[in-house]
């Protein structure tokens, strides 16, 4: 678990960090433009990257055609879009405040229609790491909604939360394939979508850089993110996701000549404390696993015990079944353990 937690933080640090650059790029360019081109920036660099290095990785499959539909169409189309409409008829506080509503939504559904399991301490964590990104996001002042607006941001954070959720259904896949495919398939429906609502390309340094920051914050991130997923959960992950925008108030010091201000600091420990509640977090029960077949990247642990023809080098992936197993020990919301409580 703390595997998954450290490459949670780092997935969401990347990510954080990208969004200050994101914003000097935005400044000259169509939103929904450049939101094909950090899409495409990740697929593209995670195609060269499948390229050169080859992967151990279970590979997608046919089967996994609907889950993939779903997790660009709710996250690479209908999140962006629906991004642009309320971003259009909001003012910057309420919509960033509205956006912190996909770390909770992602949890509940993950626990409502997906078969996660969340402690009293790990609702406890999601809470305190929301809040602090809504604290990053809160400035004085009255907050005025407009009613399409805020719906437009809410239905954003639910296809968002739906994405996260389907990704978390092909951890198991290699992450690399998943995200370039997203990355890809979601870059030229999204640059597409921007062109015929009249966008148009920005110049070509601020399309390179486009790529390059979408190569490392929505491609080298989201890998990241996806194998916090095997191991966490969505709900769990999303919550540490949410840590995103401190990085993102971090570097916008330098790039941006910002301030670090109290509410930073608060943010900061409100952030600290989830992180901690999440890392102290020890659910262990006895519990059963039923018969499975499936294919993923493992070792020989206690969950996978099964015979080779020859010598084999680990970690490997190959199709293998499990046989029916009662036991105890620590663990999380992860493929393995979804089972009722």
């Amino acid at each position: 678990m703390a595997r998954g937690i450290g490459l949670g933080l780092l997935a969401a640090a990347l990510f954080g960090a990208s969004i200050p650059v994101t914003k000097l790029l935005a400044a000259d360019a169509d939103p929904l433009v450049l939101a094909g081109l950090l899409y495409l920036g990740a697929g593209a660099a995670l195609a060269l990257l499948r390229l050169l290095r080859p992967g151990a990785e279970a590979k997608l499959r046919r089967s996994d055609v609907p889950w993939l539909l779903g997790i660009v169409v709710a996250g690479a189309i209908a999140g962006p879009v629906l991004l642009v409409i309320g971003l259009r008829r909001l003012p910057g506080v309420p919509a960033a405040l509205l956006l912190n509503l996909e770390a909770p939504l992602t949890a509940v559904l993950a626990v409502a229609a997906f078969g996660e399991h969340l402690s009293r301490r790990g609702w406890a964590a999601a809470a305190l790491l929301a809040g602090a990104a809504a604290t990053l996001a809160a400035v004085p002042g009255a907050l005025r909604l407009d009613g399409l607006g805020a719906a437009a941001l809410v239905c954003a954070c639910a296809a968002w939360a739906l994405d996260t959720n389907l990704t978390q259904r092909l951890s198991l896949r290699d992450p690399v394939a998943l995200v370039r495919f997203k990355g890809l398939a979601g870059g030229a429906c999204t640059l597409l979508v921007g062109f015929l609502l009249g966008g148009k390309l920005p110049g070509a340094r601020e399309t390179a850089a486009a790529l390059a920051v979408g190569a490392l914050g929505y491609g080298a991130s989201i890998v990241w993110h996806v194998e916090a997923m095997r191991v966490l959960g969505a709900a769990r992950q999303s919550a540490l996701f949410a840590t995103a925008p401190f990085a993102g108030a971090l570097l916008s010091v330098p790039l941006l000549g910002e301030g670090f201000t109290l509410r930073e600091c608060v943010a900061a420990v409100m952030m600290a404390a989830g992180v901690a509640l999440l890392a102290r977090e020890r659910h262990e029960h006895v519990h059963v696993h039923e018969p499975i077949e499936h294919e993923h990247l493992h070792v020989h642990d206690e969950h996978h015990r099964h015979d080779h023809a020859g010598a084999v080098s680990e970690p490997h992936s190959h199709a293998h079944r499990h046989e029916q197993v009662v036991h105890s020990h620590p663990h999380a919301s992860d493929v393995h353990h979804r089972h009722k409580h």
